[in-house]
């Protein structure tokens, strides 16, 4: 998207420390998140970005640094204002985090009826409504988690997800556990949903495939913080050893060559 940037970022992360005990996690980390992008957040094993994730939406209260959202800082505010702006949230976290005793439908009607009030009957017709955007057939609702594949408890989770209709969509390695067939269509409607409903997304991954087919940017965590946030063309062209690898190794240069690409820099 070529206008990413001509806005002011909606969340704007500065300074950001966090510490697991005596672990630094994070020290001094800086990330801008765009209205209307997808940005991807790729890093390796312990390189915190889950933790980004929490200390952005407000589940993990960083040891410094601020969190500014919509132009306000959400680590100052009181609970009642830093709650309305959470609920401009939606995230999607890697196993689904769907409640078992709940039908899918009730799952998604449930922050509908705590957070806006709804009736029941009416949370839960717009329940089915966030279900059919996310592409789930008919009668999934009345479904409880243990009875949908991993594919559609993915989808139920997005429907939740979205359910408060958001205005940044956090992604949780959503494609971990997917076949290709069944990634690829996730990802296409990650995108097709951002372009219908105007949303920024947040997408930590490990799928290569993701971050060529819909991230605009890629933010990429080295070293306790944010090494290089830029498009896939310049991020992979990084003069980093564990960039170089992860772009350019074999496992690099496998996606690239499944899409029909002989050199990584042709499929930009």
């Amino acid at each position: 998207m070529n206008t990413i940037k001509t806005q002011p970022p909606l969340i704007q992360v500065r300074g950001l420390v966090n510490r697991f005990g005596s672990q630094l996690i994070h020290d001094k980390l800086d990330l801008d998140i765009y209205r209307g992008e997808i940005l991807g957040v790729i890093g390796g094993s312990g390189s915190g970005k889950s933790v980004l994730l929490r200390s952005i939406v407000g589940l993990r209260r960083p040891n410094a640094g601020s969190v500014e959202v919509f132009g306000e800082n959400l680590l100052a505010l009181d609970s009642k204002r830093r709650s309305q702006l959470e609920q401009r949230f939606g995230i999607l976290f890697q196993r689904g985090a769907l409640f078992s005793s709940l039908t899918v439908t009730e799952n998604i009607a449930l922050p509908l009826i705590e957070h806006i009030g709804l009736e029941r009957n009416d949370a839960e017709h717009l329940a089915e409504v966030k279900l059919a955007l996310t592409g789930l057939p008919r009668g999934a609702g009345g479904k409880y988690p243990s009875e949908l594949s991993g594919g559609m408890i993915k989808r139920a989770a997005l429907a939740r997800a979205l359910a408060l209709d958001p205005d940044i969509l956090f992604l949780d390695e959503p494609t971990a556990g997917l076949d290709p067939i069944g990634a690829a269509d996730f990802d296409q409607l990650i995108m097709t949903l951002r372009d219908a409903l105007g949303l920024s997304v947040f997408l930590v991954t490990h799928d290569m495939d993701s971050l060529y087919a819909i991230c605009d940017r890629i933010a990429v965590l080295l070293e306790k913080r944010v090494w290089i946030a830029d498009t896939l063309e310049r991020v992979a062209a990084a003069e980093h050893p564990w960039i170089q690898e992860y772009f350019h190794g074999p496992r690099g240069r496998a996606v690239l060559a499944a899409a029909g690409f002989d050199h990584p820099m042709e499929s930009i």
